[in-house]
């Protein structure tokens, strides 16, 4: 359900989280289910207003902000939490219900639920018989 055809994405995002130790890209796991697909974000100490979710096309973007407030007085002794705003950019597949979409935190997870649009849901076809081929099977054995 997810499409990915950008090879250098993924080369580019370990390039970068190994320039800065302590630093990651908002890391995800993706699962698909009969009914939807649903997507987990870790966004650990991020507030849901500083969260953003948006679509277009088949785009869903993820921006987050994570800023540290600093007090008058402090000083920092180590900062190896990453600061700053981040995205998430993630190419969907046409058979996602992306009008019913849903977003919400948990723990420090963005959890977002995308369900299978109905026309690319398994579905049974029914054959039928032409009855005309009937009546030439049943005046022929008799």
């Amino acid at each position: 359900m997810l499409m990915r055809f950008d090879p250098f994405r993924d080369l580019d995002r370990m390039t970068d989280q190994l320039s800065r130790p302590g630093r990651s890209v908002l890391a995800m796991d993706a699962v698909r289910t009969e009914h939807e697909v649903t997507i987990y974000i870790d966004v650990p100490g991020i507030a849901g207003d500083d969260i953003d979710v948006s679509v277009e096309k088949n785009e869903l973007t993820v921006t987050v902000d994570r800023r540290w407030t600093e007090t008058e007085g402090q000083q920092v002794i180590s900062n190896e939490r990453p600061q700053g705003t981040f995205t998430r950019r993630i190419v969907l597949s046409d058979a996602l219900n992306l009008d019913e979409l849903q977003a919400k935190t948990s723990d420090g997870v963005l959890i977002i639920t995308i369900p299978i649009a109905e026309r690319s849901k398994p579905r049974r076809i029914d054959v039928s018989t032409d009855p005309h081929d009937e009546a030439i099977e049943a005046s022929s054995s008799d």
